[in-house]
């Protein structure tokens, strides 16, 4: 019985999702890159949010700067924190807007890539350039 118990032992005990974890720091340096929390048992993913608008504090004549956030959250969670986000999640300079991701592996939001629009955006890129180079060796412009 006891042996049992002692084969079991590792399949229960086994470590979390780890995450980097910060609050509203100016730039993903520093304490967002140093700063790692085992997640609680039912946080499955991590989280990363970045917010572009003014200081959190009052500041007259502030000017606008980006605030990254990282944490452990549920899937469940973060996915709805992710479309709650996504109609400001704008990237329009002169108005505020806040964009999130979610991701699963320790560590996996290390960087803060916010990955959905800059993947459509680069691969338009390639598609752009492909077909100009396409244009140009047929052409005869090489």
């Amino acid at each position: 019985m006891i042996l049992e118990l002692i084969t079991f032992i590792p399949f229960f005990s086994g470590k979390g999702l780890e995450c980097y974890v910060c609050t509203n720091q100016e730039a993903n340096t520093e304490k967002c890159l140093k700063t790692i929390k085992t997640c609680d048992q039912d946080e499955d993913a991590c989280l990363s949010t970045i917010n572009w608008g003014s200081p959190p504090y009052w500041s007259q004549g502030a000017t606008k700067q980006y605030y990254v956030s990282k944490s452990c959250a549920s899937k469940k969670f973060c996915e709805e924190f992710k479309k709650k986000n996504m109609p400001s999640c704008t990237y329009i300079w002169y108005q505020d807007w806040k964009c999130s991701e979610c991701c699963s592996g320790d560590r996996c939001n290390y960087f803060v890539t916010l990955g959905g629009s800059s993947v459509k955006s680069n691969t338009m890129v390639i598609l752009i350039s492909v077909g100009i180079l396409m244009f140009v060796f047929r052409r005869g412009l090489l």
